[in-house]
């Protein structure tokens, strides 16, 4: 019996350690046969390392999404590893400290114009240097964390992810003519090394398992890493510009 993404080749963005979110979604996306390519920033020797951890090893390209010339040969790095792509994963996020946990008012816009560019502006920036190699029936999902109200602690970080929500929509009309789904996961909090950086995460997960009414497990990231590799499978082809919500349901409930 084949997987759900058997032949799939797909470019999986924001892998940190064995404990994100990517790295979860590109173990799945394995296990559902795909081919899978990796990028990491930063520590690259961490990132090859727990790339070996997957099922099958998997080759990372360095991304800074800040980087043009990182951008601009993209697509030719990643046609070293695989012929073209048929899904793409954008798990990339950034804000500086005065972003998060520290007082609403008074982030400097460069420190905002940081945290939109990064978490943001790249989703379009990721979209723009893969799209030689996507074909019609691709599909493109972002990570997001629900924007529609205000979060203790998230901050300036919320409006950038209120932004990503929007170049999710736009992305999704402009791509649509070449047959491209974009649409974003909107997960509960997982206790990643992410998350761990953001003051007062733990007012965000406080009482989720209690008032999600499918209950939540943060410390469990495989109910996320499966709804993304459905949405980078061919059984929702008629979705885009969407944001499905991996919550447990939190979002139905109220705040």
């Amino acid at each position: 019996m084949s997987g759900l993404l058997e032949g799939k080749r797909l470019l999986i963005t924001g892998v940190i350690t064995d404990r994100s979110i990517a790295f979860h979604a590109a173990k799945v996306a394995q296990e559902q046969g795909a081919q899978v390519v990796l990028t990491g920033y930063g520590r690259m020797s961490l990132v090859e390392r727990i790339a070996k951890r997957l099922p099958e090893p998997a080759p990372v390209l360095e991304l800074d999404v800040q980087n043009a010339e990182h951008l601009n040969t993209l697509a030719d790095r990643v046609r070293e590893h695989v012929d073209g792509l048929d899904g793409v994963l954008h798990s990339i996020a950034f804000a500086p400290a005065t972003c998060l946990g520290a007082p609403f008012m008074d982030a400097p816009v460069e420190d905002v114009t940081t945290a939109v560019q990064i978490s943001a502006y790249s989703y379009k920036s990721l979209a723009a240097a893969v799209l030689p190699l996507l074909g019609r029936g691709s599909s493109i999902v972002g990570m997001d964390f629900d924007a529609r109200v205000a979060w203790p602690a998230y901050n300036w970080m919320g409006v950038a992810k209120a932004a990503l929500e929007s170049v999710n929509r736009y992305l999704a009309r402009d791509l649509g003519e070449h047959g491209i789904r974009v649409n974003l996961i909107s997960a509960g909090p997982v206790k990643t090394m992410a998350a761990k950086s953001i003051p007062g995460f733990t007012e965000l997960e406080d009482g989720w398992d209690s008032r999600a009414p499918l209950g939540w497990d943060t410390t469990d990231p495989t109910p996320v890493a499966k709804s993304i590799c459905a949405l980078l499978s061919d059984w929702l082809p008629a979705t885009t510009g969407s944001m499905v919500m991996v919550d447990g349901g939190f979002h139905a409930t109220g705040q």
